[in-house]
């Protein structure tokens, strides 16, 4: 998705209505959106400002926005458990993603984890997804054309207990039921020093995995979670909104080290493979 001054022929839009209700669609000439509030029509759009209002043939005011990545994530298709924003965001900056990076992500689930992972890796990265599921796999390959990323992603069918094609990725999100027993596998696509992440639901889940790193010669392991809490933005009455996104999962983060037979090495080896 590239961001640009004026809405373009091709781009995805947001019009955002009144109490929020908002469509998010690509521009096509000669499209249409059409809601109870009325229709707009594409070409009325196509050449606007971002942030411009727009009005429906009904005259209902809609605002005219690029929608952000958070956005596009809530608005997706999906069949499995959702990746919150929050969970997300946190995972890209902890896992090191940056643009020009090969990462891979097994699990593919409806792709919104993909969608994150090649909008950060720029035009010069590459994400490779591994997914086991035909159907999955085909809702998350839609979801991520439908933003305009398909080029930065190769999709890959496969049972991952059989391990990866790559050798050399700069980081890994495993996304998938009992991750700790592909962590041998996970390690061998790493290039040394590289990343691992893995959001796990559950306490015991996540035990298995620690025991399971430390094993492989992963260290700097690092176990959190994010809550998230919204504020009313009603300047007169300012507090906390009725609902927060709280647990969503158990972030697992590691590093790919390399063993060492010195037995300097290995006493620092136990030291920090697993972060106090």
């Amino acid at each position: 998705m590239i961001y640009s001054s004026t809405a373009r022929e091709g781009d995805l839009a947001q019009l955002v209505g009144l109490t929020h209700k908002h469509f998010i669609v690509t521009l096509k000439s000669g499209g249409e959106v059409q809601s109870h509030r009325g229709v707009v029509k594409h070409d009325d759009l196509i050449g606007k400002p971002w942030g411009s209002q727009v009005f429906s043939h009904m005259g209902a005011p809609f605002f005219l926005l690029q929608p952000s990545i958070a956005d596009i994530l809530n608005d997706l298709p999906r069949t499995t458990q959702i990746l919150y924003p929050k969970d997300i965001g946190y995972l890209l900056i902890m896992m090191g993603i940056a643009p020009g990076q090969q990462v891979m992500e097994a699990g593919t689930g409806s792709g919104s984890m993909t969608i994150a992972l090649a909008t950060t890796v720029g035009a010069e990265g590459r994400v490779i997804s591994y997914e086991q599921k035909v159907d999955t796999q085909n809702l998350a390959r839609k979801n991520v054309e439908r933003v305009g990323l398909a080029s930065r992603v190769d999709f890959k069918l496969r049972d991952i207990q059989l391990g990866f094609d790559e050798t050399d990725a700069d980081a890994f999100f495993l996304d998938v039921q009992n991750p700790n027993e592909y962590i041998a596998q996970v390690r061998a696509a790493l290039k040394p020093g590289g990343f691992f992440g893995t959001l796990i639901p559950t306490f015991n889940q996540v035990e298995r995995t620690l025991i399971t790193l430390k094993k492989n010669n992963f260290a700097f392991v690092e176990v959190c979670e994010v809550m998230l809490r919204h504020y009313k933005s009603d300047p007169a009455r300012i507090r906390p909104t009725d609902r927060m996104v709280a647990h969503t999962g158990y972030l697992v983060f590691a590093r790919k080290i390399e063993p060492s037979t010195d037995p300097r090495g290995l006493e620092l080896m136990n030291e920090i493979s697993v972060e106090e």
